[in-house]
Formats: structure tokens, sequence, C-alpha cells
């Protein structure tokens, strides 16, 4: 076996009303003043109440920090660090989806090691430490609660990562009544994009996939297939929506050691050009990827299908990497999500653009089962208009 590293959050917790004792389970970590984060839509909406509640019951001093913004500028990390240093803070919480969670991460490793941002960009660029940090996902989709990447934009259209173990943080919460009045719409856009990560991880080039990651990746995959259209439509079932938060956990545990690829680095200029939410954009390419990748991966889809869609367990080996494929395009489908690019407003003189800004994203595309041309990119993007 070939060796490789696995780096994972130290402490996980699934409870069902976890925030309502978040003091309890993260108030010794966070220490006695601690800034959380999140943004306006969750704050008006109650979702950090009872954080904040068992955060005063225990006498912790709290800071808000809800100026967070989907795509996260640079605005924002500077703006949460300075509220750290002005709240003298011991610790930071993060409650929200990838957007808090990625500012929050970065800001902690800038307040406790002093580092500039613009000199941490990219992988392992970070010296740390950083201060204590808990995260809390509202959504099932992004897996930040246990990767070692936070994604910041830098431009109009533009987004630099910063890739180090020293982002993860030190304990994840996950708490389904969190996520019972995520709409339809973006409880199925995250969910297939939680399952995005876990068949990446699956089939990744990276010479660190290993069988930790493999083996989380189809248990991922396994509890996303069987929960996302029961969380779609019927969002007040708590067994599910805590089967789609297990599930992204476990597929981000698993990208986050076997990293992603195409899929990805396709979406990304779709997010940043159309500012199309990440987990749709996603979608939108995501069967047409796995069909040009078939020619090296046919085999890696084959095994994992019937995780996802335990029907396919019937289907000839020979045709069940196609099938998987298939039966992901229609999953999206009977999710009521865009069916292509078109339906989000890309029309084909748009494509040139998209597949330019794809071969940017180097650092995914190598990770890929099989190689990807600029034309190649192009051709994708065709099919999935």
């Amino acid at each position: 076996m070939a060796g490789f590293v696995f780096n994972t959050t130290r402490s996980i917790v699934l409870e069902p009303g976890a925030a309502r004792r978040i003091a309890d389970l993260a108030g010794p970590l966070l220490g006695p003043r601690v800034v959380l984060v999140t943004d306006k839509s969750l704050r008006t909406a109650g979702l950090v109440a009872p954080a904040l509640a068992s955060l005063a019951a225990a006498g912790i001093a709290v800071a808000i920090f809800d100026d967070v913004v989907a795509d996260p500028p640079e605005a924002n990390v500077a703006a949460l660090t300075n509220l750290v240093a002005a709240h003298r803070a011991s610790g930071l919480l993060a409650i929200g989806g990838g957007s808090p969670m990625d500012v929050a991460k970065v800001a902690a490793l800038i307040a406790g090691s002093g580092e500039a941002l613009a000199d941490i960009y990219g992988v392992n660029r970070a010296r740390g430490p950083r201060l204590p940090l808990v995260l809390v996902p509202t959504t099932a989709g992004t897996g930040s609660e246990v990767t070692p990447i936070s994604i910041i934009t830098t431009g109009a259209a533009t987004k630099m990562g910063v890739v180090t173990p020293h982002l993860l943080p030190d304990m994840a919460i996950l708490d389904a009544e969190l996520t019972l009045s995520l709409p339809p719409a973006v409880t199925a856009a995250t969910g297939i994009d939680a399952m995005v990560h876990a068949i990446e991880a699956y089939t990744s080039a990276s010479p660190n996939n290993n069988p930790l990651s493999r083996t989380l990746a189809r248990q991922a995959l396994g509890l996303l297939g069987g929960a996302i259209r029961t969380a779609t439509f019927d969002g007040a079932n708590i067994a599910a929506r805590s089967d789609m938060l297990l599930g992204s956990l476990l597929a981000g545990q698993a990208f986050a050691n076997s990293p992603v690829a195409a899929v990805h680095a396709l979406a990304y200029p779709i997010g940043g050009h159309f500012h199309v939410p990440h987990g749709l954009s996603n979608a939108l390419v995501l069967a047409p990827v796995l069909r040009f990748n078939m020619p090296a991966a046919a085999t890696l889809y084959g095994e994992i299908a019937a995780d996802a869609f335990p029907e396919l367990a019937d289907v000839p080996a020979t045709e069940r990497a196609a099938a998987f494929a298939t039966a992901l395009a229609e999953l999206s489908r009977a999710l009521d999500l865009p069916p292509g690019l078109a339906a989000v407003g890309i029309t084909r003189n748009d494509l040139p653009l998209l597949a330019a800004e794809a071969m940017k994203q180097m650092r995914l595309l190598v990770n890929n089962p099989r190689p990807v041309t600029e034309a190649d990119a192009l051709a994708i993007y065709e099919a999935a208009l």
C-alpha cells in the first residue's frame, strides 16, 4: 500500500438540538470571549438564537459578526479579524453555510498567527497557530467543518484558496434542527455538492487517494443518496436531515484528503462569472464530466454506483458506470434543479470564456482521472448547455 496522510477535525458531535447546549459542548474550548460568525439571513431567521442563549447563560461574552456574504470577499476577512482583535476573542464560533465557516477559519488563523492573508494563499503556506475554532454547519453540502480549505473572493470573478491543516477546526457540531428550514432548492443543490465531493474523492488521481477517503466516500454516497429526496421534499424529517449532515461531513473528510477534480474546476467559473451557487454549478456539469471521464474511470464509477442508487446493483457491471451518470442527471431533474447551463442564463457564446477560465484551475484538474484540455472543457460545457 502506498503511504498517505489523513487529517480531519479532532472532535465531531452529531446531535439534534446540540446548538441549545453549545456552551456545554464547546464553552471550555472557546473560552470566555467568543466571536460568533454568521450571516444576516441566518440571524434574522433565529438560527443563531439557541447558541446565543446557551453562551449567555454560561456567562460567555459574545460579539456577533453577521456581515458574511456569499462568495465572501477579502473585506469580510479583514472586518472579522478586526472585530476579533477589538473583542479580545479567546475563540471563534461559526454557524452557517460554507461562507461563514470559510471566513471564520481564515480569520481564526490570521488572528492567532499574525500572518497576512496575502501571504497564506496557496497550499501549506500558513505557519499557524490559530485561535480555538468551532464550526456548526446549517447546510449539508460544503463539508467545510472538516476541510483544511477556505475559498476567498479576490476580484470581480476570481477566487483564491487557503489550504492548510491549521484551518481544520477543533470541533464540528452537526445539529439537524438548524437545517429544518432550509429551502428545497438549497437542500437539493448542496446535497448534490456533497455527492460530488464523494464521487471525486473516490476517483481522484491524487497520489494521496487513500483507503480511508474511499471508504468514507462510499458511506457518504449511501447516506446522501438515500436521504436527499426526503430532505428536499419533506424538510421537517429530522432523520433525513441528520443523514444529509453526516453524509456531507463524511464526503468532506474524503475530499479533504483525496482532492476533487474536473467537476469543481468547471463549476468555479460558472459561479465566478454568473453568480450561480456553487452546489448548483457542480450539479450542472456533473453528468457531462462523468461521461467524459468514462474511458479512464468507468470501473471506479461502477464500484460506487449502487452506493448512491441501490437499484443499479442489478445493472450489468459493463453498463453500470453509464447508468450512474444517467441516474445522477435524473436525480437533479427529480429535485427540480435547473436542467442545464442555459436555464441559468449561460449562452453558447459564453462557453469559450468558461473553458479558458476552467483551465486556470490546474490544482483541481491534476486530480481528474482523465486529462482535460481547453477543447475538452468546451465540449463538456456544450454537453451541459
